[in-house]
């Protein structure tokens, strides 16, 4: 939605196709080695650490987006969701943690 509000010159469809398509890849190709979360294969092995700071930073942009849109109650909503989220997954964290 933030591709295709803010591309000018025609370029809606193709940036609000692409970035979802660029945060999809990420999440798919970059993953832990045996993430209990996930099917435990990956095309491209990462740290525990590295993988969390790329979960927080695809969700950080997407608040980011949602602010910048001049929705704030929905990014709020949304960074709250993901907190709790991430609180009901502290075994999770702590294993990625450990994985290097």
């Amino acid at each position: 939605m933030w591709g295709y509000r803010e591309a000018g010159n025609g370029g809606h469809i193709l940036w609000a196709i692409l970035l979802p398509v660029l945060a999809m890849t990420l999440w798919a190709v970059f993953a832990t080695r045996n993430d209990p979360s996930r099917s435990g294969k990956t095309v491209v092995q990462t740290s525990g650490p590295i993988r969390l700071a790329l979960e927080w930073t695809l969700f950080s942009c997407a608040f980011w987006a949602l602010f910048q849109m001049g929705m704030p109650t929905l990014a709020r909503i949304f960074i709250l969701i993901t907190a709790v989220h991430y609180l009901f997954s502290i075994d999770r964290l702590r294993w990625l943690l450990r994985q290097r």
